[in-house]
């Protein structure tokens, strides 16, 4: 059901229609769970997605392999309700890019190996991306774009053995291109971007089918469903670059001479509802959403501590803004290269920050005591009306209409739904 679903979508583009998916990139359970509401609500699967750093073989930032976290989601998607047939996993920047300072050689089995265990795990939907320059490559040249396809389309053979191996395992969807934002949003302020220039994503799309074929992957070419072009949408630390659809019109054109394919958007976080509905309406039918969501959460969280401080002394309050601060200062590897001023601007961005590096941090043990003591002393009453008028507003207004309790999670919940609404371009199948 998953991947017919994705397989719909791109059906549905190449006939005109105005529909997309928001491709969740986030492991945060609050997230995910909210994430997984809105699907049950409106009978949509929800696409989950983790990146090569986040989720490999040896763990990543998370700690996960690949099939470590899919039984996380599909646990969570248990204890929700949502139906595992509902969940559409998928693999992000798929390659060596974890591995850049490693010769070739060795970087390119660790991708074979982390391609393997993203297919055997159970992902379907696999964004391959060998565009970086690895040890042995040389430091004065660009990489060599036959290169990187050459790469790309031998971890594409590698993911079709896999699934081979698997029986009766449905055949990766893939995603190809590797002109995107960096991860996570801009380490400067930037006023503007460079829109990808049609001859660029053709010279692409030429050279990656060029190497499939080389390889003898004609089945899975004609599984290559999206090319990740920059269509100039960006957020950082103090900004966002909304989507300009003049600026992407030859791009617009271009895609729909291709058969079968879409473009996919890296960093929609922050961008408005009509913006994203352009975004889909020329094409770019998968928009990729992380930091927003978990920004929306950490401003919810907020909001829940403010309410603290003025229900309860000081000697009962979980402090958890506090908490979160000192444990990016024990740790500041997260943020402290996107961050930048004095230390009071420093300050303000590890609270608030559109980069939202704090997401890095809510699994630390000391913020999740903290986090749970809110919870449990927030849990104890119903929210008085005149502190969520102050502080959450946006839930006070559900809350008195009867549509959303009156409870600290559901206040969390909510917040983050209210980003993911501006997402929900999807076709009901």
């Amino acid at each position: 059901m998953s991947i017919k679903y994705l397989d719909e979508i791109v059906r549905r583009q190449k006939t005109g229609e105005t529909c997309g998916v928001a491709s969740v990139c986030s492991s945060h359970p609050f997230v995910l769970k909210a994430a997984m509401l809105r699907a049950i609500r409106t009978g949509t699967p929800i696409l989950v997605e983790s990146t090569c750093n986040q989720v490999n073989q040896f763990g990543g930032y998370t700690g996960m392999t690949p099939a470590d976290f899919v039984t996380y989601v599909r646990a969570l998607a248990d204890k929700v309700g949502l139906a595992p047939e509902k969940v559409l996993l998928g693999g992000d920047h798929l390659g060596p890019s974890v591995w850049q300072e490693e010769p070739a050689e060795i970087a390119m089995q660790k991708s074979v190996e982390l391609v393997q265990a993203y297919i055997r795990a159970g992902y379907v939907k696999i964004h391959l991306d060998a565009s970086m320059k690895l040890g042995d490559d040389d430091p004065g040249l660009p990489l060599d774009v036959e290169l990187s396809a050459a790469r790309a389309a031998a971890l594409a053979e590698t993911a079709e053995l896999a699934c081979a191996g698997l029986g009766s395992a449905p055949a990766p969807r893939y995603v190809i291109g590797t002109e995107v934002p960096i991860p996570g949003g801009a380490k400067a302020h930037e006023d503007s971007l460079q829109v990808t220039a049609v001859e660029n994503v053709r010279r692409t799309i030429d050279i990656t089918r060029a190497a499939f074929l080389r390889q003898g992957l004609d089945s899975a070419w004609k599984r290559v469903q999206a090319v990740v072009v920059q269509p100039g949408v960006e957020f950082g630390d103090d900004f966002v670059l909304d989507y300009r659809p003049e600026a992407a019109a030859d791009l617009v054109g271009f895609i729909e001479t291709e058969p079968g394919m879409v473009f996919e958007a890296h960093s929609t976080d922050y961008q408005r509802r009509n913006s994203l509905r352009r975004l889909v309406q020329d094409h770019f039918a998968i928009l990729k959403v992380g930091p927003a969501l978990t920004f929306a959460m950490r401003e919810a969280v907020f909001a829940l501590a403010w309410i603290e401080n003025e229900l309860f002394p000081a000697s009962e309050r979980s402090d958890l803004m506090a908490v979160l601060d000192q444990a990016m200062l024990r740790d500041p590897r997260h943020w402290q290269k996107y961050y930048h001023g004095t230390a009071q601007e420093l300050a303000f961005a590890r609270k608030y920050s559109l980069s939202d590096r704090s997401r890095y941090y809510w699994s630390d043990e000391q913020v999740q005591a903290a986090f749970s003591r809110l919870l449990a002393n927030l849990s104890t009453r119903s929210l008085p009306l005149a502190l969520l008028s102050q502080f959450a507003p946006e839930q006070l207004v559900r809350v008195r209409d009867g549509s959303l309790e009156n409870n600290p999670e559901a206040i969390i919940l909510d917040r983050i739904d209210r980003v993911l609404e501006d997402y929900q371009m999807e076709p009901s199948i």
